[in-house]
């Protein structure tokens, strides 16, 4: 089984891949039946060369091959009939600017195997970049604090060579007595809280960080069960909630009251409680003052999201008054840090981590006869032009009706 390593072709650029040279050539000895070749690309992190020295082919045309793997949306020009893909499609919340893709691929007859989708039985993310998404996130957010206040200036994480480098300007800045709100319990959440390990700054339990005030810097790690809670004041259940959320209400406002920087790091589903509104927002009591939307869910569970940043202007101002837009150091904003590309900013270590991922729970997959289900729940669409059993309720949005 031949497969590629495509180009990226979706504006704005990435530079991310999903093997690094020496992941494939980790992938290649771990499975000599496979042949791996490389699109040539000026784009990504890696370049051409490395691959080569490795011995890896790398062309042009790679149409040849069975197996087409990238990171970002193909653009519908670029899809060749009859093949496999693996790429994040952003179609599975029937998103309409991609309705045209899914459509597309069904009628080229394409296996289309979203990363999203690549998943244990229990519904678990098996691949992602959630880890740098976290890390670049909660960075960015202190960037914020220290340009906003006067205090320190990191530079742009996309100006530095890697993780290593990130951690070694967190060493040169010293964090104010300010109190730190994450929520989430995920790839996502755990990579900001890698930042906030490497700054030393204490970690607290939640009835702590509720009921005091600290004279050094603290954080709290929520998960969802603290900040939403029951209807009916009965005790709730995560795996339940999960499931349906709709019987929960926000217990977010307790928090708000405490926390001077929050790290948005959760998974928001449908139906959940927002975290908090904008009449919340407004309230005398309201403390956060600077937000870091890892999750970046555009108007919806955090207020103050009101649009995503970007990497070249990633911070802007909500003010809760008005509801309006205003500077990012606006004395009466919430300062709002919500690039919806993070990863992008460390492409060298966020491919590196991904192609491990994907070499322990992807590859196998083509050579155990799919022993463990995962190529069969990631297929999205069918080599004869159809949604599978798992993703027969995306039939409405490609006909036009959803």
């Amino acid at each position: 089984m031949k497969f590629a390593i495509i180009k990226e072709r979706k504006n704005p650029p990435d530079r991310r891949v999903v093997f690094s040279p020496e992941t494939l050539a980790e992938a290649r000895e771990k499975f000599p039946e496979a042949e791996f070749v490389v699109e040539s690309s000026d784009i990504r992190v890696f370049s051409d060369e490395a691959y080569a020295k490795l011995g890896f082919t790398v062309t042009n045309d790679v149409s040849d091959a069975d197996v087409m793997i990238g990171v970002k949306e193909v653009p519908v020009e670029n899809l060749i009939p009859n093949k496999k893909y693996f790429y994040f499609s952003h179609t599975i919340k029937k998103q309409p600017y991609n309705r045209k893709l899914l459509k597309a691929m069904l009628e080229r007859n394409i296996e289309m195997y979203d990363h999203e989708t690549i998943v244990k039985q229990s519904g678990a993310r098996l691949i992602g970049f959630g880890r740098y998404a976290g890390l670049v996130g909660a960075y960015n957010g202190f960037r914020a604090l220290g340009l906003r206040d006067g205090l320190f200036n990191l530079p742009k994480v996309e100006t530095l060579a890697d993780l290593e480098e990130v951690k070694a300007e967190l060493d040169k800045i010293t964090i104010p007595n300010i109190k730190i709100l994450l929520t989430g319990t995920g790839k996502v959440a755990y990579g900001a809280k890698e930042i906030l390990d490497h700054l030393g700054i204490k970690q607290v339990s939640d009835a702590l960080y509720l009921t005091s005030e600290f004279t050094e810097p603290v954080y709290v790690m929520a998960d969802v069960m603290e900040y939403a809670k029951r209807k009916d004041g009965k005790v709730g259940d995560k795996h339940k909630f999960y499931k349906d959320p709709t019987g929960y209400e926000s217990n977010f406002m307790p928090y708000a009251k405490q926390t001077d920087y929050f790290i948005a790091g959760h998974f928001y589903g449908n139906n959940a409680p927002y975290l908090f509104t904008r009449e919340d927002a407004k309230h005398p009591d309201f403390r956060i003052n600077l937000v870091a939307d890892v999750s970046c869910d555009i108007d919806g569970p955090v207020a103050s999201t009101i649009r995503p940043s970007t990497i070249t202007d990633p911070f802007y101002g909500y003010n809760p008054q008005t509801e309006q837009e205003v500077a990012f150091d606006d004395k009466e904003a919430i300062t709002v840090m919500a690039v919806d590309n993070l990863p992008c900013e460390l492409p060298k270590d966020a491919s590196e981590g991904f192609g491990e991922t994907f070499v322990e729970h992807v590859i196998p997959a083509f050579f155990n006869n799919d022993e463990r289900g995962i190529l069969k729940r990631a297929k999205i669409t069918t080599a004869d032009g159809k949604l599978t059993e798992r993703f027969k309720y995306l039939q409405d949005y490609v006909d036009g009706k959803a």
